[in-house]
């Protein structure tokens, strides 16, 4: 019962900051059990608006971070989604609640045993509509694609162009840019050309891969 105190009092927070606009998202926090998402030892802190370890030099999103992101992509029922860097599975398992049982979200990590441990993650909470695959992220991934919208959890130093090309028209590409201080960028893919919108500073790990650092 304590967590469920905590995520609301965390919900009302980033709705007071303006982080939390839409019902929507306000709705896949509320669903959401942090605590499912980080290690044992860090389970008391789960509502605190803060990134965490998870091991492998990775770390799970502080919420606002999560919010602003799922703020930014306007995400609707029924949306193929690729995610850049499972992590511990939270980011996904808020975004699973936004496009529904009819959508699903593809989310791939270079780390064998994070994606593990995501998928036990998504299991235990009970979310069915989330893929884990091991591999680049920076990469994308193709077989699945084109997506509605792309979103990456870790700094890459320039947006990925097989990212790009996995988008459909009209859809929507989420990338921290830069090393250690990053900018948020949205790109909007229409037809052959991409539009970048500037949402800000940011801090995130380095996506590691090919197109990484």
């Amino acid at each position: 019962m304590e967590y469920k105190k905590q995520r609301k009092k965390l919900v009302e927070l980033l709705k007071r900051e303006r982080r939390i606009q839409s019902e929507k998202v306000e709705k896949a926090f509320l669903e959401t059990p942090r605590e499912n998402f980080v290690p044992q030892y860090l389970k008391k802190h789960a509502y605190i608006d803060t990134p965490l370890e998870i091991g492998n030099g990775q770390t799970i999103s502080a919420p606002h971070m999560v919010a602003i992101m799922a703020e930014a992509l306007n995400i609707k029922k029924g949306e193929k989604i690729l995610e850049i860097g499972a992590g511990s599975g939270y980011h996904a398992a808020i975004i699973s609640r936004l496009v529904g049982p009819e959508g699903h979200i593809y989310t791939i990590e270079r780390f064998q045993k994070l994606a593990e441990e995501a998928q036990k993650n998504l299991q235990k909470t009970d979310i069915k509509n989330v893929t884990v695959i091991t591999g680049d992220g920076s990469e994308g991934v193709k077989k699945f694609a084109p997506y509605d919208s792309i979103y990456v959890t870790c700094a890459a130093p320039e947006i990925p162009q097989p990212l790009i090309e996995q988008l459909k028209d009209n859809g929507k590409l989420l990338i921290p840019v830069g090393k250690m201080i990053c900018k948020l960028q949205l790109l909007e893919k229409k037809g052959e050309k991409t539009t970048i919108k500037d949402l800000g500073g940011c801090a995130f790990v380095p996506l590691v891969g090919k197109h990484g650092h």
